[in-house]
């Protein structure tokens, strides 16, 4: 198992299948810019896919989620979640939801277990103003019910904006917690270069815990995992949700995980600024060997710790090129 320059171990695979989107949201992919997207022959095929997920797993990765873009937009997902289920046994999903309904019920069938929900607001002006296209609410959470009555466990993330959303947390509490949904509210991160990212604009996880506390008795209950990016809470009723304050509480000394893009390229840290191409190994005629050796090699030399090293650069006034959360994958 290898283990990089801050002694973290290699356990969790993110794969991002798609840098296109339906939604512009404000957060990622905002509306009136230009994007350049991947060629077709640029994306990985789900057999290549199927390879490193073979081959990471022999180096100690135990948990698989598919992510964007929006994932769902790549045609017959359910195929690539039916390959990597003979490999690894976790394997999640981060959607905007749009498409769920529609599709969940072919992505449990293959073996998906676990779907994330990315929703910033429960008001349908909000949320289309929020994702950039006239969105009803209901059209998501149709997908969150059909996923629930499926077994699936499904999990539900607030990216909270100060003066934007704040107000609704009190609302996403009260309408998931009959559900036995599990709401993670996120601190507004500067992912990519886009997005009108400041540190006034964060609402951190003091504030959300305030919010709360207002009606509930809050008590903390930590990370239940290492590696796991969410602090945990519960209430009296046992209800659990989370917070992740990569802002004001980094969490990089657990980060275990490797991203892999759509176009095949490996990314160590969600704010980096540089990836290493994997893609000619496969395309190159690489053993599995040679794979995973590089793959082990780019592991050990790690040294990424960005969320702890934030404050520190604003100071100075340095902002890192970052790649766009839309082609690395949230």
């Amino acid at each position: 198992m290898p283990i990089d320059q801050l002694g973290r171990e290699l356990k969790d695979l993110r794969i991002s299948v798609t840098d296109r989107c339906n939604f512009r949201c404000q957060f990622c992919m905002p509306e009136g810019e230009h994007y350049e997207f991947f060629k077709r022959e640029e994306i990985l095929s789900f057999e290549e896919v199927a390879r490193v997920v073979r081959i990471v797993k022999g180096l100690g990765v135990k948990k698989v989620r598919l992510t964007g873009g929006e994932p769902l937009l790549r045609r017959h997902l359910e195929n690539l979640v039916a390959l990597i289920s003979q490999e690894v046994e976790d394997i999640a999903l981060t959607t905007n939801g749009f498409l769920l309904g529609d599709k969940v019920q072919d992505l449990a069938l293959a073996g998906l277990k676990r779907i994330t929900v990315s929703l910033p607001s429960l008001r349908d002006q909000t949320l289309s103003k929020l994702v950039g296209r006239d969105v009803k609410v209901n059209q998501i959470l149709e997908g969150i019910h059909r996923s629930l009555e499926l077994g699936l466990s499904v999990k539900v993330n607030v990216c909270v904006v100060r003066d934007t959303n704040d107000e609704e947390i009190l609302d996403f509490i009260e309408f998931f917690r009959p559900l036995g949904v599990e709401v993670r509210f996120i601190e507004f991160m500067d992912v990519g270069t886009l997005n009108g990212w400041s540190l006034e604009r964060v609402f951190s996880t003091k504030d959300i815990i305030n919010v709360i506390s207002q009606r509930y008795r809050v008590k903390p209950i930590g990370r239940q995992k290492r590696g796991e990016t969410a602090e945990g809470f519960m209430l009296e009723d046992g209800y659990k949700f989370g917070v992740i304050a990569s802002i004001t509480q980094p969490f990089c000394g657990e980060c275990n995980r490797l991203r892999l893009t759509a176009d095949g390229k490996l990314f160590t840290c969600l704010f980096a600024s540089d990836g290493y191409d994997l893609k000619s190994l496969l395309r190159g005629g690489a053993k599995d060997e040679e794979i995973r050796d590089f793959i082990m090699s780019i592991w050990e030399k790690r040294k990424d710790r960005y969320s702890e090293e934030r404050l520190e650069l604003l100071k100075k006034g340095i902002k890192p090129k970052k790649v766009e959360m839309f082609k690395l994958g949230g």
